[in-house]
Formats: C-alpha cells, sequence, structure tokens
C-alpha cells in the first residue's frame, strides 16, 4: 500500500468513524481557531473523555478570545476547577491577552510565532496549525507514537526518540483535507491502535503493520519515573469548618487552596497510626498521612471553610479527595 492509499483508507475510515466532540462542529473560522486553542490546551496530560465536559462548560462561559482575555482570575480558575495543571488555564488566559495585543486578535498561523505564546510548544502548535489552519502537519501526540511505533516495530532506544519518530511521520504522505487527516491519525491511536488490546480487525492500515504482522503489540517507551514521596497532612476543625492554607510552599498546585502540609520520610510516614491515603499527581505517587487536630488555629494565608460551602470555593481535585477522605474519618 503507498502512501496515496494510506491517506485514503485513513480518511474513509475516519469519516465513518470519528467521535462527535464538541470542538469538530461546523464552526465558523473564527470559532474554529478559538475551539482548538481550547481544546488542544486542555488535552494537554489529560484525555478527551475527561476534557468534554470541562470544554462545554468553559466555552459556555468563555466564548470568545475577547472573553478569556478580559476574564477575572477567580473565575477562570472557577471554569478550570478540578480538569488540573493549573498553569494551562493562566497561560491560555495569557496567550489571548497576547494574541490581541500583539496580532491584532486573530490566532496566529504560523508555527514560530504559535510557539512563541505561553504554554505552546511543539506539539500544540503543529497541531493548531494542522486542525484550526489546514496546514500539512502531523502532530506527534502520543496516540500517533504509538502507530509508528507498531507499523516500523521500533522497540531499541534509538528507534524510539522524538526525532527518529518524526522522520517516520513520512509514512502517512499527504492529504488534501490536512485538518481532517491530522485528526484521523489521531483518532485511530485513541481508538483503534490502543496502548493494550489493539483492535487492529478495524484498522485501516493494519496490512502496512509489522507488529500486527509479528503479533507483537508491546509498545517501549522512555521510563518515566514516578517519583513516591510521602506527606502530613495537618486537619484543623472547629465544629464544621476546616482549616485550608494558600499553598505558596510547594511547586504543585501553586497559590491554590490545600490542607496544611508538610513533606516526611518514609521512616516517619509508615511508623505513622494515622489514616492514609494515597493521590497520583503527574509523575508522582503522594502518600499521604492525616494527622487530625480538633484545637482551632491560625496560619498565614489560612481561613476555615465551612464543609457545607465546599462548592462556593476554587478547590483542586487534589484537595477534595482529601476532604472526602476525612469526612469518612
Amino acid at each position: 500500500m503507498n502512501n496515496q492509499s494510506i491517506t485514503k483508507e485513513i480518511l474513509n475510515w475516519y469519516d465513518n468513524n470519528k467521535r462527535i466532540l464538541p470542538w469538530r462542529k461546523h464552526l465558523t473560522k473564527k470559532q474554529k481557531q478559538y475551539f482548538t486553542l481550547v481544546s488542544e490546551i486542555m488535552l494537554q496530560q489529560t484525555q478527551v473523555k475527561t476534557v468534554i465536559p470541562y470544554f462545554n462548560n468553559f466555552i459556555k462561559k468563555v466564548p470568545n478570545l475577547s472573553a478569556l482575555a478580559r476574564i477575572n482570575d477567580r473565575k477562570l480558575m472557577k471554569c478550570w476547577e478540578g480538569l488540573g495543571y493549573y498553569s494551562r488555564a493562566r497561560n491560555l488566559k495569557k496567550t489571548a491577552q497576547k494574541i490581541i495585543k500583539e496580532f491584532n486578535g486573530n490566532l496566529p498561523d504560523n508555527i514560530e510565532q504559535l510557539k512563541s505564546l505561553p504554554g505552546i510548544g511543539d506539539y500544540t502548535s503543529t497541531a493548531i496549525m494542522a486542525i484550526a489552519f489546514n496546514k500539512q502537519f502531523i502532530p506527534l501526540d502520543g496516540n500517533v507514537e504509538r502507530i509508528l511505533k507498531r507499523v516500523f516495530f521500533l522497540k531499541t532506544k534509538k528507534e524510539i526518540s522524538k526525532d527518529n519518530l518524526h522522520k517516520k511521520k513520512s509514512f502517512f504522505g499527504k492529504s488534501n483535507r490536512p485538518s481532517d487527516y491530522a485528526q484521523a491519525i489521531m483518532e485511530i491511536g485513541a481508538l483503534i491502535c490502543k496502548p493494550l488490546n489493539p483492535v487492529c480487525y478495524e484498522c485501516p492500515i493494519s496490512k502496512n503493520c509489522k507488529a500486527f504482522k509479528k503479533k507483537d503489540f508491546d509498545i517501549k517507551s522512555k521510563n518515566k519515573f514516578n517519583k513516591v514521596k510521602y506527606f502530613e497532612a495537618d486537619i484543623y476543625k472547629n465544629k464544621n469548618k476546616f482549616l485550608l492554607i494558600k499553598n505558596n510552599k510547594f511547586n504543585f498546585l501553586k497559590n491554590l487552596l490545600i490542607f496544611p502540609m508538610r513533606e516526611i520520610n518514609q521512616r516517619k510516614f509508615k511508623s505513622s497510626l494515622n489514616k492514609r491515603i494515597n493521590i497520583k499527581m503527574s509523575n508522582m505517587d503522594m502518600k499521604i498521612t492525616i494527622n487530625k487536630k480538633n484545637k482551632k488555629k491560625y496560619l498565614s494565608n489560612s481561613f476555615f471553610l465551612d464543609k457545607d460551602n465546599i462548592k462556593n470555593h476554587i478547590l483542586p481535585s487534589f484537595t477534595k479527595k482529601i476532604f472526602k477522605s476525612v469526612l469518612k474519618y
């Protein structure tokens, strides 16, 4: 199968199997650019099914670039609440302001100019170029990487390097529908060429796949080291109220509300008889022991939050998980 046939097969599959996603609606040119920008930022480090409700809520409350540039920081964080990686929201607002100030309110259609915007790197810029501007780019996300690794049966460290994977993208050829084509390839990775149990009998390019021929679908990836860290969280309770502080101590969840906590060593964690909870954040496995403190205490940048008033405050999922655990304790 040559490049032209591969392109045809992929697009044919996409036309018949693509997911209905809110950022794929029939939109005006301006809307498509804005919807693509927001969705691609949200999709960084986050799965599609998780993003959909957040995207719908965000677009409803922040419908365009102008509204995003003007939005109050508190409202912005409330719209983003629970999605995590909050720096993305702050960068999105900075990007909107920069586009209005430096690009006359138009999302730039130049790869280098896109990468000059806060929070936009190699992948996001190529995704925007392809999807929003219909340019000949194939974004190299995890889904596309997985397809290439299987098609070419790439196993060694050198073979799965970014440089080599970028070279291998030529396998896909070019299309007269670049926007659809880029999305089609990523869609195949997400729905067909899954990390486990790929659905090869539905794949439009299985005839070209060495992994399929060898029946070896194991994916080699660069080892992502998950750090295990140990913490104590102090729970100060006064009737139905709990003490929270504005985090200016840890790099994660910067400036967001958390319970007072500190990092401890493994020995102290294991010797604790208190309730323990585990929370995963990015590349960190957090093991937290809960210290209940029934006396009232005041700390700088802190206040007592009524447990019945949680919805009125911007709390990261991290804090909500501890809240949920504490209320059961």
